[in-house]
């Protein structure tokens, strides 16, 4: 047989990842290899599991305006994308390290309150690029949704020397949590023990979100957190 009857495949590219509204994801590099992968499908199963989404990767988006990619010969080798499941695609800056909502406004607590309910303190930035959050009067909680032991805690990052507002709080947690119940009215420690202020929540302690519903106790830490100790204060930064 001729060489000229070979079908030689395109050559691999590399692409970086990052996961859907996750502003503190630093993004994946993932291998594009067309000898690997024959579908669009199957690529999008392993950039699944190199991102650790917790669904199913259906969609890649284009990280500045969010047009959507259609197969597998459209990616661009060196270029930058956004993975997602069913939902729609969140405009982050994602290329930026240390990035927030583009479209997020500030409310009279100085705290910055994005449109896809993530909560940021003046100073994250700062907080997250020196790693001195008591310093700086900045600290993380980690939020999990009450009954649900498939989706991971989302980090909630907080200024200390701000005032917090707790319905404002409530209603950055209602759009970030989705809960099948609605509103997120109450906010739970792991033991059932309803937070009734800011001043109670503690650095690098989990919470729980709550509907109307009654709080669930599940072993959400254990089946949802990675074991190592270290990873459980702070999982979600890389």
């Amino acid at each position: 047989m001729s060489s000229r009857g070979l079908a030689l495949a395109p050559p691999a590219k590399n692409v970086v990842v990052y996961r859907n509204g996750d502003p503190f994801f630093p993004g994946r590099k993932v291998v594009v290899n067309q000898r690997r992968f024959l579908t669009f499908e199957a690529f999008l199963n392993e950039v699944t599991k190199s991102i650790h989404a917790p669904l199913a990767v259906r969609n890649l988006y284009t990280p500045r305006h969010g047009h959507r990619v259609a197969e597998l010969g459209d990616l661009q080798d060196g270029c930058h994308y956004v993975a997602a499941g069913f939902e729609k695609f969140k405009k982050l800056n994602y290329l930026n390290h240390g990035r927030k909502e583009l479209r997020g406004t500030r409310n009279s607590e100085g705290l910055q309150v994005s449109t896809s309910g993530w909560l940021f303190s003046p100073i994250f930035h700062s907080c997250r690029t020196t790693g001195s959050s008591h310093a700086l009067g900045c600290f993380y909680c980690s939020v999990f949704r009450n009954g649900d032991l498939l989706s991971p805690p989302f980090p909630l990052p907080l200024s200390k020397s701000t005032p917090l507002q707790w319905d404002a709080l409530l209603a950055t947690l209602t759009e970030k949590a989705n809960l099948r119940s609605g509103a997120v009215n109450k906010l739970c420690k792991l033991d059932g023990t309803q937070v009734s202020g800011g001043e109670e929540l503690v650095n690098g302690d989990y919470y729980v979100a709550v509907g109307n519903e009654e709080y669930k106790k599940l072993p959400y830490l254990e089946l949802l957190v990675p074991q190592d100790s270290a990873c459980r204060t702070l999982w979600y930064v890389d």
